[in-house]
């Protein structure tokens, strides 16, 4: 009995699904990572869809609005779930009945196929893992989610259409796949189109079916659109992030190639020496044959590299060419066991060295934030809620209220700075400590709020945050006001002001300006809704904090 579960991707499925629930139940206190208040933009939108605001619509946002959705879904089944925990699995309730049906499917014919398609696949979608550090200390990363979703459906959209042998299977998971994809971060539909293309022009998938699955994608935004008027919003978003964001490929390409060299290089490897083998065993002379040959490991390697190169060139952290496994581990590893070919180890070997850099990372990086766990302390945050069960080193625990105290003593050095255009680190948003300092910044921010509003003898009910994100209306449970964004990012997400996001901003009743310690950045946002400032009265809310009241 015990074996035939070890075998079975349907045990392994739900195994997993049981122990995320149970994660999700417990007030877990994770390790703090860098940029971990990318966490707020996912439970400030989630907070606004629960008031009734609905993504591109009454707030513009970064990306699709489905996991900001699931995540206000799963917020409402676990209200007390680590954030990290809990958008990390946000598409999971998704994803993992799509992997349970491919598994069912596949395991008909190969168990040993099945389980190579579904543990790969639970390893990387178990943690708040990126597979490429930008921090030394261990720690969970808060960042790159929508990342994270995207190639975990990557992947299964390659397995899909891989191993998808019934039609009506592989045309209902490419149709859900792609839709996720589309509403997820429109560059994952961009690199999944070319992969259903290719599987038509190879023969994995009929053009008529990939006509159906289109149709049914189309059908979907067009009902969403007709329902809500979310899909128009969405691509109106979509155009305004492309005119903020420009910029060539070519460099984009050699950063994503230096950054995974231990994935580029052994799988270009891979694809040469599996060339070679075509050409030695002698090229098709025929269209039919040149077809048979593009449905081979070789041409799923070249496609899916490229596809998958494509998307991250629109990255920042990620499960960087995982969708690379569903090709290597049943198709070249299991067909070239048993082939006897004098290659047949260099091939091994080569497959080995493209998908073992990212398990060994994700399994390293994982153990290391989870062993480092018991020797971590938390911060005195106790206000934050969820969000603030994180835990540091106690010496970043030490500092992170320290540098509080410095930051709000000696702002005149980091004005300075803010005037040269630097920040106080080149890594500052990635640096553990900035990020346990940001949490006891915006506890103060909080405390102080509630003092003054007690004195006052007046409630606050809408707040606005000069900030990359805004957690405030959320911990304080106040209404947002509409038309303003998640996840100001200056340059990269942040449109410009229009009259009906400044109106909305006019009748906030506090806008508050965060100050250890100045940056750039947060110069360059108080500059965008300086409009926003004009006839409020500036008060002194902190030693880190100003407000702008609305008289």
């Amino acid at each position: 009995m015990a074996a035939w579960l070890l075998l079975s991707p349907g045990a392994w499925i739900a195994a997993f699904t049981l122990l995320a629930a149970l994660a999700l139940i417990l007030p877990l206190r994770l390790p703090l990572g860098p940029n971990a208040w990318d966490t707020v933009v996912y439970l400030d939108a989630a907070w606004r869809i629960e008031l009734g605001q609905v993504p591109s619509i009454d707030f513009f946002a970064p990306v699709g609005p489905l996991g900001f959705y699931l995540t206000a879904g799963l917020n409402s089944l676990f209200p007390h779930a680590q954030p990290m925990l809990l958008i990390n699995w946000a598409l999971l309730p998704i994803m993992l009945p799509l992997l349970a049906l491919l598994a069912s499917h596949v395991s008909r014919r190969s168990r040993t196929q099945a389980l190579a398609l579904v543990l790969p696949f639970l390893l990387f979608a178990a943690l708040p893992i990126n597979l490429h550090s930008l921090y030394p200390s261990p720690g969970f990363d808060g960042y790159g989610f929508y990342n994270r979703h995207v190639a975990l459906l990557l992947y299964l959209l390659i397995a899909t259409l891989l191993f998808a042998q019934r039609r009506g299977l592989q045309i209902a998971l490419v149709a859900v796949l792609m839709l996720a994809l589309f509403l997820t971060k429109v560059t994952g539909a961009v690199a999944g189109t070319p992969l259903v293309g290719y599987a038509m022009l190879s023969g994995r998938m009929r053009l008529r079916d990939g006509v159906a699955a289109a149709a049914a994608v189309i059908v979907a935004l067009g009902a969403l659109e007709l329902a809500t008027g979310l899909t128009s919003a969405y691509l109106a978003n979509i155009l305004t992030l492309l005119g903020l964001n420009t910029g060539t490929l070519l460099p984009r390409f050699l950063t994503v190639a230096s950054v995974k060299f231990n994935v580029i290089g052994p799988a270009l490897a891979l694809i040469g020496l599996l060339a070679f083998i075509a050409w030695r065993d002698g090229l098709p002379r025929t269209l039919a044959g040149w077809r048979a040959l593009a449905d081979t490991p070789l041409g799923w390697m070249v496609v899916g590299l490229a596809a998958l190169a494509f998307f991250e060139t629109q990255n920042t952290g990620s499960l960087e060419f995982i969708g690379l496994w569903p090709v290597l581990l049943p198709l070249v590893a299991v067909s070239w066991q048993r082939r006897e070919d004098g290659l047949r180890p260099a091939i091994l070997v080569l497959v080995l060295a493209t998908t073992l850099p990212s398990a060994v990372i994700c399994m390293e990086r994982g153990m290391r934030a989870i062993m480092s766990a018991p020797g971590y302390v938390g911060l005195d945050a106790p206000d934050l809620g969820p969000l603030g069960r994180i835990s540091v080193k106690p010496e970043i625990a030490t500092r992170a209220a320290a540098m509080l105290e410095h930051y709000a003593a000696f702002p005149d050095s980091y004005r300075d700075l803010v005037r040269r255009d630097l920040p106080p680190s080149y890594i500052l948003y990635s640096e553990i400590d900035y990020q346990a300092t940001w949490m006891l910044e915006a506890q103060q921010g909080i405390t102080a709020i509630r003092n003054w509003e007690t004195a006052n003898r007046r409630r606050l009910n809408s707040l606005f945050t000069l900030d990359f994100v805004d957690p405030m209306n959320l911990l304080l449970e106040r209404t947002p006001a509409t038309a303003i964004p998640v996840g100001v990012d200056p340059g990269r997400s942040t449109p410009a002001l229009e009259p009906d996001t400044l109106a909305q901003l006019r009748q906030v009743d506090a806008i508050l300006a965060p100050k250890c310690p100045p940056t750039p950045a947060r110069e360059a946002i108080r500059q965008h809704f300086a409009e926003a400032l004009e006839r409020r009265e500036r008060i002194a809310l902190a030693p880190c904090w100003d407000m702008y009241l609305r008289n």
